[in-house]
């Protein structure tokens, strides 16, 4: 190769050197800007990504911080549901004991073939805590046979027209706060009432600390006569007996006047009226009788089912057909026309009572023998006083009957 042609391909070499390099300078002038470019975009991208990620979260904690108020809620209503479960535990740990006593009687009065005071066997309804109640009831007589009109009570009444509209009132979350305090005394009175001496003292006690406060609604008033009368058959006292009998008839008086269609209001002033009678004067005892006549077949026309307003009417019969001459002189004077009643009458009231409730008391299958012998039917006597034999003396007014039982069967052996 000749020195001409080396010293061109040198220079080609050189040039295409210089060729390569503008092309690279070139290359990293319009690379720098879209680099940069590129670059900002994916930090922008970070940003907004940075950006919804924090939205992202809060709306988790608005998420969190809401189903947790949905657990306190929850929480809250849970904890007032334990609350009414812990009130309907303690209630039926208080039923349960009679519940047992009540059961325990029945199978020893079958195995016994005895029978026992049926005022004694009635189990007592509960009206649900889910209504205004409750109260179903329990009847038991206590009499004292001391020449009044009326010798006896019940504990509970049978469904009066104010227990009713109690189980018809809205459930307790629902009543105003009085009205619930009010429902439940009611409910804790009734109770009481159906336990011991101690407790129907206790139940006295409740609705005394209470008048002022519930001493115009009828349905706390009549009971507050019961419970006079409660006190009257427990003391031996004539002074106590006096006073508690006066102010069980004010109180009983004053339900009435609330509500004239109280059938336990009219029942409990009849009672009241039949209690004083046995320290009144002639006078004073046939204007208590009359007054309890006239509140006791009120009593009846509003509350027909009850038995033992019959058996009440009953006694109120014999009292009048065994009137003195002089007792009825004085009622004469007093009303014009003295009230007047027959022992058929008298045996009439005693055999509904037994037709709606068959062995309703140790009292009125002595009075149906009673009844029978003053008629002249010495056998159905005999068979009555054997039924009275057969149930077993409970309550005071069940010792009461049986003293009258054994001297009745003395004149049915003469």
């Amino acid at each position: 190769m000749s020195h001409s042609e080396n010293k061109g391909l040198i220079l080609g070499i050189m040039a295409g050197a210089a060729g390569i390099s503008l092309v690279l300078v070139w290359y990293h002038k319009i690379r720098k800007p879209g680099a940069t470019a590129l670059l900002d975009l994916r930090n922008r991208f970070h940003y907004v990504d940075f950006q919804n990620e924090m939205h992202n979260e809060q709306g988790t904690v608005m998420a969190l911080q809401r189903r947790q108020l949905q657990i306190l809620e929850k929480l809250n209503g849970l904890l007032l549901n334990m609350e009414e479960l812990k009130r309907e535990v303690k209630f039926l740990k208080e039923a349960v004991p009679k519940l047992e006593e009540l059961v325990r009687d029945e199978l020893q009065g079958k195995a016994d073939v005895r029978r026992i005071s049926p005022s004694h066997r009635a189990t007592r309804k509960r009206r649900a805590e889910t209504s205004y109640g409750a109260t179903e009831t329990t009847s038991s007589e206590e009499a004292d046979s001391e020449g009044g009109y009326i010798t006896a009570h019940t504990d509970t009444e049978g469904e009066s027209k104010e227990e009713r509209r109690w189980i018809s009132l809205p459930a307790e979350s629902a009543r105003p706060e009085k009205e619930t305090e009010l429902f439940n005394l009611l409910q804790q009175v009734d109770s009481l009432r159906c336990g011991s001496d101690d407790d129907k003292k206790e139940s006295f006690r409740l609705l005394l600390e209470k008048e002022e406060k519930y001493g115009n609604h009828e349905g706390f008033l009549w009971r507050l006569a019961r419970a006079y009368g409660d006190m009257f058959e427990m003391t031996t006292d004539i002074e106590e007996k006096k006073k508690y009998v006066a102010n069980g008839k004010i109180v009983a008086e004053k339900a009435i006047q609330l509500d004239t269609m109280s059938a336990d209001s009219h029942q409990w002033f009849a009672i009241m009226c039949g209690y004083m009678s046995e320290f009144d004067s002639i006078q004073n005892k046939i204007k208590n009788g009359c007054l309890f006549k006239e509140h006791l077949d009120k009593a009846i026309e509003l509350k027909p089912q009850d038995p033992f307003l019959y058996y009440l009417n009953g006694r109120w019969c014999y009292s009048v057909a065994q009137l003195s001459w002089i007792e009825k002189k004085v009622a004469a004077t007093l009303f014009g026309t003295p009230p007047t009643s027959t022992v058929q009458e008298a045996l009439q009231n005693f055999l509904k009572a037994e037709e709606m409730h068959p062995g309703y008391s140790k009292y009125n299958y002595v009075f149906l023998a009673k009844c029978y012998k003053d008629l002249g039917h010495r056998s159905n006597a005999l068979k009555y006083c054997d039924f009275a034999s057969s149930v077993l003396p409970v309550t005071n007014e069940d010792k009461e009957a049986q003293k009258d039982l054994e001297a009745l069967l003395l004149t049915l052996q003469l």
